[in-house]
C-alpha cells in the first residue's frame, strides 16, 4: 500500500525544496529552446511530466526483472517509447505546436530529469510512489519553465499565448518590446534570477564552500 507521507514528499518536494531546474540544474537545454512562447512552454511541460510519470511507473513495475547490466538500456527503451507516443499525439492533434517544438519533443528522451528519476527513484521504489515522484518532478520542471516562458513572451513581444497584452509602440501603444528576451541567452538570465530568489527564500539550499 502506498505511503501517504512519502507520496506527499515526492509530489511537493520538487516544486520548491528540491526543484530539478533551480536546485539540481537539470533539464536546462529545453528551458532555453522552447520558452519563447508560453503555449509551447506549457505543452513541453505537460509532455515531460507525463513521460517522467509513466516511465517511472513502468520501470518500477518491472524493476525486479531488469538485469543490472542492461538497466540503462531498458530505461531508455521505455522512455523512448513513451516519447514517440507523445510526439505522435502532438502531430495528430496539435500539429502547429508540434512543428514549433520541432526536435525538442524527441529530445525528452535525453532529458536528465526523466533518466534521473528512473535511475534514482523508480528502480528502488514501488510503482505508485514512482508515478507520483514523476508527476512531482515534472511539475517542478514545469513551474520554472512556465515562469521563464511567461517572462520571455511578455517582455520580448508584449504578448501571452500570442495575444497582445501590452500595447506596443508599433501599434500606437507605449510598450517597446525587448528583443533580447526572445533570444536563448535570456533564459539563462531568468533561470539565474529564479535560482537567486529561491535560495534567498530558502537559505538551506545555498551550497556551502
Amino acid at each position: 500500500m502506498a505511503d501517504p507521507k512519502e507520496i506527499k514528499r515526492v509530489l511537493l518536494g520538487p516544486l520548491f525544496d528540491n526543484n530539478p531546474i533551480a536546485l539540481q540544474v537539470l533539464g536546462v537545454c529545453s528551458a532555453l529552446a522552447v520558452t519563447t512562447k508560453l503555449e509551447t512552454t506549457l505543452v513541453m511541460a505537460i509532455a515531460v511530466t507525463l513521460v517522467t510519470a509513466f516511465s517511472s511507473f513502468f520501470i518500477s513495475l518491472i524493476r525486479h526483472f531488469i538485469p543490472n547490466s542492461v538497466r540503462i538500456i531498458v530505461q531508455m527503451a521505455i522512455i523512448a517509447s513513451l516519447v514517440i507516443v507523445v510526439d505522435q499525439l502532438l502531430r495528430a492533434y496539435a500539429f502547429e505546436i508540434s512543428k514549433q517544438l520541432s526536435v525538442f519533443v524527441g529530445l525528452i528522451i535525453t532529458n536528465c530529469i526523466v533518466m534521473g528519476r528512473a535511475e534514482a527513484y523508480a528502480m528502488k521504489s514501488p510503482p505508485i510512489e514512482s508515478f507520483m515522484d514523476g508527476i512531482g518532478n515534472g511539475l517542478g520542471y514545469g513551474v520554472i519553465l512556465v515562469l521563464v516562458g511567461f517572462l520571455r513572451e511578455l517582455i520580448g513581444s508584449g504578448k501571452l499565448f500570442g495575444i497582445p497584452v501590452l500595447e506596443t509602440v508599433q501599434n500606437g501603444g507605449w510598450y517597446q518590446p525587448n528583443g533580447l528576451f526572445l533570444l536563448a541567452p535570456s533564459a539563462f538570465f531568468i533561470i539565474g534570477l529564479l535560482i537567486w530568489v529561491l535560495r534567498t527564500l530558502k537559505p538551506a539550499q545555498i551550497e556551502k564552500e
